[in-house]
């Protein structure tokens, strides 16, 4: 089994950073670094498209992170291609996500029998800078900001933008709607320390969702950046 993962997957470990973030049963990965897309499948390379090399580093360590999640399934050989959307083709008993950001990528898949739908995200510490909040967030959250230290603004703007992310992941697999940011709304007054976790809603109703329902987003900070994860179980 080593040679195949090996084979199949390069570089790319278990991930027990978010595994941290995850119910059991789910399967991770993370890769630090670019990707070789000369480990990528035949299908995976076509669905390129002539993309440049940076955007084929980028895919390729996704890729590898998910076919190496996918092998506690028995699908770390299936090619990973791509639908029409641009998510992720997974099989058909698989569910998963992938995210990466500055030099790092990550995966988590879990079995479509104990869960709906997944999604991670990771963002740099810095990237969301105060000039972006009216984009990203609303007036509760801005305000919720704005009375932190200056020294903890950085994290936090990348914590509640990057859970967004982590959500608007994992609903989309269930609704299939794509949202805004101002479409979702982070309980910023109830986010646990202790646990590591926030609460997520959309601000509308959505297909196939509860309506309100409330998503719980776990998070972790690293080496510069935040990861988020969410689940949600089968009905």
């Amino acid at each position: 089994m080593a040679l195949s993962l090996r084979a199949t997957s390069g570089p790319a470990a278990e991930s027990g950073w978010l595994a941290g973030l995850l119910p059991l049963g789910v399967a991770t990965a993370e890769l630090a670094g670019a990707g070789d897309p000369a480990l990528l499948l035949d299908a995976e390379r076509a669905a390129l498209n002539g993309a440049g090399p940076a955007r084929a580093r980028t895919f390729a360590a996704g890729r590898l992170c998910a076919r190496r999640a996918m092998a506690r399934f028995g699908h770390g050989d299936d090619p990973l291609g791509v639908q029409c959307d641009g998510r992720p083709r997974w099989p058909a008993a698989l569910t998963g996500s992938i995210t990466h950001t500055g030099g790092f990528a990550a995966a988590a898949v879990g079995e479509r029998r104990r869960f709906r739908a997944i999604g991670i995200d990771a963002a740099g510490v810095g990237a969301v800078t105060v000039d972006l909040w009216r984009h990203l967030f609303g007036p509760a959250e801005s305000r919720w900001l704005e009375g932190l230290p200056r020294a903890a603004q950085e994290q936090a703007g990348a914590l509640l933008f990057s859970a967004k992310e982590a959500f608007f992941k994992c609903q989309y697999e269930v609704t299939g709607q794509w949202l805004e940011f101002h479409d979702v709304v982070v309980d910023c007054a109830g986010i646990d320390p202790a646990r590591s976790a926030v609460a997520v809603r959309p601000a509308r109703r959505l297909a196939r969702l509860d309506e309100g329902q409330a998503v719980v987003v776990r998070y972790a900070f690293r080496d510069g950046l935040v990861l988020t994860a969410a689940a949600l179980d089968a009905h």
